[in-house]
């Protein structure tokens, strides 16, 4: 989680920085709440999904990606998170509108979420997990991410990430 709000609060910076008329220091804020809440609702996952070694099953697939909305159950109540909330829950859809829960796509992904969900692929990449053999390194994720620009993630945002990387 820390990592994973470090890189988007870097890339929220440099957004602010590209436009400071369109976005003000509240975003850097709720960029900064919601990368941290963003997988809350994983602690209504049971652990053995979330650490199994190898594939998941579809019926565990399922069951992983409620997260999103088990996390914005959780946190709806805190009127002060409204637009952190939109990173909980949108985090996990797809640029392509292939994504989840609702099959958001383009520019219907609230920017928040596309942040969190850019840095969040990034650390998994290059990050160890249980379920993949070897982790990727930093230069393999970033070819893995200009790949998938436009179809997994929001060009836009992968463009300033790859430039905060470089530098």
């Amino acid at each position: 989680t820390e990592r994973v709000t470090t890189l988007s609060l870097q890339i929220a910076k440099k957004i602010i920085q590209q436009n400071k008329e369109a976005f003000k220091e509240k975003l850097l804020e709720d960029v900064h709440i919601a990368s941290l809440l963003h997988d809350i609702g994983k602690i209504g996952i049971p652990e053995n999904i979330l650490n199994k070694e190898g594939p998941l099953t579809e019926e565990e697939r399922e069951t992983v990606e409620k997260h999103p909305e088990i996390g914005v159950a959780i946190l709806k109540s805190i009127k002060e998170l409204d637009k952190s909330l939109l990173g909980v829950k949108y985090h996990h859809e797809k640029y392509d509108g292939s994504g989840y829960p609702e099959g958001l796509s383009g520019d219907n992904i609230p920017l928040i979420a596309s942040i969190i969900s850019v840095a969040d692929s990034f650390d998994a990449m290059t990050s160890d997990r249980p379920y993949r053999y070897r982790k990727l390194t930093p230069e393999e994720a970033m070819g893995e991410l200009r790949l998938n620009a436009g179809k997994q993630f929001d060009p836009t945002i992968v463009n300033i990430f790859i430039k905060i990387l470089n530098s």
